[in-house]
């Protein structure tokens, strides 16, 4: 095994790691491009995975690495709104945003 094992089991947390800040934001605030996000963030995990088993395989390390980084271009692909004007680079990074006070109707109401 070498380096892009490495490399495609951080492109998975990095995935995974997105995912989870996608649902963050969209538990707090319920805006339909985070919702989506969150949704299709299932599948960009799986696949980011898929493609994580894949790179085991040392004859197939490149095409896993491949599969990790499509996860990657399609997750970002995903149209959302934009929530942030003055908040820090570590808000940002960890999904901190207000709650909204008039949440559209959904499931928690």
């Amino acid at each position: 095994m070498t380096y892009l094992l490495g490399v495609a089991a951080f492109g998975t947390a990095v995935v995974y790691f997105l995912w989870f800040r996608d649902v963050r934001i969209m538990r707090r605030t319920g805006l339909p491009g985070y919702r989506k996000a969150a949704y299709r963030g299932v599948l960009y995990a799986a696949l980011a995975l898929l493609g994580l088993g894949i790179a085991f395989s040392p004859a197939w390390e490149a095409l896993g690495i491949g599969v990790v980084l499509l996860a990657l271009f399609l997750q970002g692909q995903v149209e959302k709104e934009r929530i942030w004007t003055v908040e820090t680079a570590a808000e940002r990074l960890l999904g901190s945003v207000r709650r909204m006070k008039d949440k559209p109707p959904g499931r928690d109401q």
